[in-house]
């Protein structure tokens, strides 16, 4: 995990950089199962587990980032992907909400996508250098 957390604070910056956003905190908490269905009961009425919750706060301290490591984990074992790929997409995809990006509608949830790929493109040296660690 400490290997991890360089990574994450090098993708955070990566991406406020790439959206010219002049925030100076953003707080990204790796969470548990359990915590992040109970934040998901509490704030959005679904007790269910998820990826990543954000909360924004405001335009200099951007906000606040749920991420659940274990569902990147069962996500991936059950497609073959890789998990330091998806918990880097948790990430950033907690951010663009928090920069106003939303993915409810299908207009938005397209925008969306096209945000994160371009976010992941970015990290991508990031997110290699993880897997040589």
């Amino acid at each position: 995990m400490k290997l991890f957390l360089p990574a994450v604070r090098s993708i955070v910056r990566k991406v406020l950089q790439l959206y010219q956003s002049n925030c100076s905190e953003v707080t990204v908490y790796f969470v548990t199962d359990r915590r992040i269905c109970d934040l998901h009961q509490q704030f959005f009425n679904d007790p269910s587990s998820t990826d990543c919750i954000s909360f924004p706060i405001d335009h200099e301290l951007l906000g606040e980032i749920f991420v659940c490591p274990k569902t990147a984990l069962q996500y991936c074992a059950d497609r073959g992907l890789d998990p330091f790929e998806e918990v880097a997409l948790y990430v950033i995809h907690g951010i663009l909400h928090l920069l106003g990006y939303d993915d409810l509608e299908p207009l938005q949830r397209r925008t969306m996508r096209k945000n994160e790929k371009k976010c992941m493109a970015e990290c991508k040296t990031i997110i290699d250098s993880l897997r040589h660690q």
